[in-house]
């Protein structure tokens, strides 16, 4: 393919004259491109989700899952703002490569963990690679096209997305039942498929990914904000993953909160003292716009990464569902999301206005997670479908619009910081909500099933089942029920009945099974009414976001404008001050 001599970088003189805007043919082309690292890092992100009940069993460590998911989004939330920094400086391309190496080896590092902490380790690698995949596609799409142009990709965006989250689970579901293919676990695959695929993603990449990058950063990179990010974010969520094992008042949390306190404190105050140059530029934050968007992205990803954490749990151990059925059940919040990005999306094309979009986004949620925390182990699957599908229609609302206003209320030279800024501050939300609910969830389920087995030892059904010989000798019924008489379940640990292998309920007459999967329903119902009450704090927020009309040009052509705008003030500033250079009087040519 020979080279996009309209996105070459032209000379420091006449950039404004030698700039071509792309052609339709060569946008798809990049597009493409990004949508197949999008896929890789989205499709990764649902196939775990859905698999890891089996790989946590078979690596004996449920119960520490959120070490997996914790460190995928931190590792995605500390690369965010750096990607942003870097490309500012030195361009899209060489980092979006970088980003992709970096998942690739990570998904090959995970096939071949042993532990959970182990697979936690290399998840972080996978998730540094992930965080550019995601942030720097958005750039990237908001330096080539205008704000009512992008919304025409936007949609394709969500279509890749929505397609992944459809395929992830099925196949996350369909390698987590094979116990081998090809000799290896089947769910090893889930990590061995990235491999080729984004080798081949490389590939297309190299060879059609040629955006044109205008510096206008210092050089300098703020290594002091990242370390100070480093030490305010880790030391929170391993307290909050660990939190319920130690205590919350005990020694080794309160050193973590008041680690992670001061670097927080010492990433504001770094950030402030760099100026421009800092990882995440505080004067963004004066904008109302930016202000406002971030902080219901950071609401919203609390509430909709910490709610949504246990869903698969709910569906594979209240419902009894197979990895590959509880993927399918997750089809109808990819629907809700999928029609609400593709109406969200035309209204912004056509009226250029996005401010009520968030507002009935998290109205929807609302809606969306009330009903989800009426469900039990029982509730019939058209429940499940109908209540995910407001769910997801309410996220097909927030997420892309808010991206939207912030690029369009920042000027084009902040690009990459502000679209990083909005990023981060989903992701880190993310984060916490993940380690949050996962921790309530683990923290009070062992009480809701307790508290279901009381209920159900005064059911006929229950009893009879109790007392039956050949159940109470069948299985692991009899460890259970010895368990319940003398009110501790952890004595049953020893013979195989823990909560960091829940595969000993398909081994439990359905009776003495349904506490645990009623414990577990209940737990989750719990953390979903937690969710609703944070989103009522977005869906307030978001009626100040201020409504602004969108640009009509990209990112580059203002970036230009800004530039050419700025040497045209130097020069008038020069000549007021009687500095500008004299006059310079054109030779005649050669005669003849």
């Amino acid at each position: 393919m020979p080279p996009m001599t309209a996105f070459s970088d032209p000379s420091k003189e006449d950039m404004t004259h030698s700039f071509v805007p792309p052609t339709r043919r060569q946008v798809n082309l990049i597009v493409l491109a990004l949508l197949v690292g999008m896929f890789l890092a989205s499709l990764d992100q649902m196939v775990v989700a859905t698999a890891i009940r089996t790989i946590g069993d078979d690596l004996n460590g449920l119960t520490v899952q959120a070490w997996v998911t914790t460190a995928y989004m931190v590792a995605a939330t500390l690369a965010t703002p750096l990607y942003g920094k870097l490309s500012d400086i030195f361009g899209r391309k060489p980092f979006y490569v970088t980003a992709l190496g970096l998942f690739v080896l990570g998904s090959t590092l995970c096939s071949f963990a042993e532990s959970m902490y182990e697979l936690a380790a290399y998840r972080a690698i996978q998730g540094a690679g992930a965080g550019g995949l995601m942030a720097l596609a958005i750039m990237i799409l908001g330096d080539i096209l205008a704000p009512r142009e992008r919304t025409r990709y936007q949609a394709a965006f969500f279509a890749v997305w929505g397609v992944s989250s459809v395929l992830g689970p099925v196949l996350g579901g369909f390698f987590a039942g094979a116990d081998q293919i090809l000799g290896i676990a089947g769910w090893r695959w889930i990590f061995l498929l990235n491999v080729p695929l984004g080798a081949a993603a490389l590939v297309l990449i190299v060879r059609v990914l040629h955006v044109p990058h205008f510096g206008h950063a210092t050089g300098r990179i703020d290594w002091s904000g990242v370390s100070a990010l480093v030490v305010a974010i880790v030391p929170l969520l391993v307290v909050l993953e660990r939190g319920n094992d130690w205590g919350w008042r005990s020694s080794s949390s309160l050193m973590l909160f008041a680690i992670s306190l001061v670097g927080w404190v010492a990433f504001v105050a770094i950030e402030r003292s760099e100026g421009d140059d800092a990882l995440l530029p505080l004067r963004m934050f004066r904008v109302r716009t930016v202000a406002i968007a971030n902080i219901v992205n950071f609401i919203m990803g609390f509430a909709m990464f910490g709610g949504l954490a246990g869903l698969p749990l709910y569906l594979q151990i209240s419902r009894g569902m197979s990895p590959t059925r509880a993927g399918l059940a997750m089809i109808p919040f990819t629907v809700g999301i999928l029609l609400a990005s593709v109406v969200a999306t035309r209204i912004i094309h056509i009226t250029l206005r996005y401010k009520w979009l968030p507002v009935v986004g998290a109205f929807l949620l609302i809606v969306g997670t009330l009903l989800l925390s009426l469900l039990s182990y029982d509730s019939p699957f058209s429940d499940i479908a109908v209540y995910g599908i407001v769910f997801g229609s309410g996220l097909g609302c927030i997420m892309q619009p808010l991206l939207l206003a912030v690029q369009n209320a920042l000027p084009a030279k902040d690009n990459g910081a502000g679209t990083a800024s909005v990023m981060f501050s989903r992701q880190i939300g993310g984060s916490l909500g993940a380690a949050v609910f996962l921790s309530i969830l683990f923290g009070t389920v062992a009480d809701r099933i307790k508290g279901a087995f009381l209920r159900a030892s005064e059911t006929p059904a229950f009893q009879s089942a109790a007392s039956d010989p050949a159940v109470v000798s069948s299985g692991k019924n009899g460890v259970v029920l010895q368990a319940l008489a003398t009110g501790d379940l952890a004595q049953a640990e020893a013979a195989g009945v823990s909560l960091d292998d829940t595969s000993f309920l398909q081994d439990l007459h359905p009776e003495i099974a349904a506490p645990f999967r009623i414990g577990f329903s209940d737990a989750i119902n719990g953390v979903m009414l937690i969710a609703a009450a944070i989103i009522v704090v977005s869906f307030v927020i978001s009626f100040f976001l201020p409504s602004l009309r969108l640009s009509e040009k990209s990112g580059l052509e203002n970036l230009l404008d800004e530039k050419a705008a700025a040497a045209d003030a130097e020069r008038l500033a020069q000549a007021d001050a009687g500095e500008a250079e004299p006059t310079r009087v054109p030779t005649s040519p050669p005669a003849g």
